[in-house]
Order: C-alpha cells, then sequence, then structure tokens
C-alpha cells in the first residue's frame, strides 16, 4: 500500500510538473525554479516514502538550488 502512495505522489507531482509547460510568460529563472521545485518534490517523495515532509522539503530544496543554479549562469 505504501508502493502504491508512493507511486502516486511521484505521478502526481510529475503531472504538475508538465503543466508547467502552459506557464509561458514566465522567465528562465522562474522556469528553472518551478522545475527544480517539482523534481525536488518527486525526489523528496522516493526517498522519503512519500511523506509529505519529504515532498515539501525536497520541493523547497530542488527550487532554491536551481534558483541559485539559474542565477550564476548569467
Amino acid at each position: 500500500m505504501k508502493s502504491l502512495r508512493t507511486v502516486s505522489t511521484a505521478a502526481l507531482m510529475l503531472l504538475l510538473a508538465s503543466g508547467l509547460g502552459a506557464c509561458s510568460n514566465m522567465s528562465a529563472r522562474e522556469r528553472a525554479t518551478a522545475t527544480g521545485a517539482a523534481v525536488g518534490g518527486v525526489a523528496g517523495a522516493v526517498v522519503t516514502g512519500g511523506s509529505t515532509a519529504g515532498v515539501v522539503g525536497g520541493a523547497v530544496v530542488g527550487g532554491v538550488i536551481a534558483n541559485e543554479l539559474d542565477k550564476k549562469n548569467k
């Protein structure tokens, strides 16, 4: 049952991440941050077995890392 929850959470995060393609008016930095947050959320869900804290923590860390990397690439 826990495995199903993890897969469901990961699938939901991927679905939300794919929906970001509709945000064409976002800057490149905003898109990078949102993508990093989505990837981090999925990674957090997988690592922690789908816990809410893991998803939120992963999303925050992924968004911050992507934001900082995008700053340095300019």
